[in-house]
């Protein structure tokens, strides 16, 4: 069983107008890691993922999930 942790990072960095530079300078990663954060490619530490849900000020489980987040739009189907 693989652990994929699934994240809402571009979402989150796209409504606020931040860069990967911009979030990793904060967070003080390097900009190629929220990248692969973005992509799945790599799951943070639970430090890592309070740190960036600090940042962006809300709670941890509106950023990342073990499970799909659904799509945007998906519930407006009625």
């Amino acid at each position: 069983m693989s652990e994929v942790i699934y994240n809402r990072i571009a979402m989150l960095r796209a409504e606020r107008g931040i860069s990967r530079r911009q979030l990793s300078d904060a967070l003080g990663v390097h900009y190629q890691t929220v990248g692969y954060l973005e992509r799945g490619e790599y799951s943070p530490s639970l430090y890592l993922a309070l740190k960036i849900a600090e940042y962006f000020e809300v709670a941890v489980e509106v950023v990342f999930s073990t499970a799909p987040f659904p799509r945007i739009g998906a519930e407006r189907a009625g």
